[in-house]
């Protein structure tokens, strides 16, 4: 049986009606890396999202203030890592605001345009950035894909839920 909606009870746009909103939503979650001048950088995003087969393209969200955002508004190549759900920890770490994200145990190497590689992930690209679209507080980044491998450590993905970090119920 399903709810009917209660009309009385809609609260008017705002940033909490919106995390609210989405804290309903089950996305998947992915590591966005990049090379910038003095080290890699990288983030947990759950904005990934599938644009064009032909040609192959994704986006991502970014806000502004991230600490990885002045590296990923000028770099020319991003990677786009898909995390299992045993990968919650790592997802963690790339949330974390101040973490070295990639010092022990977070496993990498460099990959295809000095791109920073995760290891052990569901699947990985390598992607050309086309454009990074203004959008409030955030960019939303088109990208090309170029490379990648869709096999990669096995296993269920992770999903992001209700603000945390879960995976697939049968």
């Amino acid at each position: 049986m399903t709810a009917t909606p209660d009309l009385r009870t809609a609260r008017p746009a705002s940033p909490d009606l919106l995390r609210s909103v989405f804290r309903q939503h089950a996305a998947g979650v992915a590591v966005i890396t990049a090379r910038g001048d003095d080290g890699p950088v990288g983030f947990t995003a759950t904005s990934l999202a599938s644009v064009s087969a032909e040609p192959p393209m994704i986006s991502f969200g970014v806000g502004t203030g991230a600490s990885c955002w002045p590296v990923i508004s000028r770099t020319e190549h991003v990677g786009v890592h898909v995390l299992a759900e045993r990968q919650h920890e790592l997802a963690a770490t790339f949330a974390r605001s101040g973490a070295d994200r990639f010092a022990e145990p977070t496993r990498w190497r460099e990959g295809p345009e000095g791109i920073p590689v995760l290891d052990g992930v569901l699947a990985w690209l390598v992607c050309r950035i086309v454009t990074r679209v203004p959008a409030g507080d955030h960019r939303v980044v088109l990208a090309e894909v170029v490379l990648g491998d869709p096999a990669g450590g096995g296993g269920p993905p992770l999903l992001y839920h209700q603000g945390q970090f879960t995976g697939l119920r049968e």
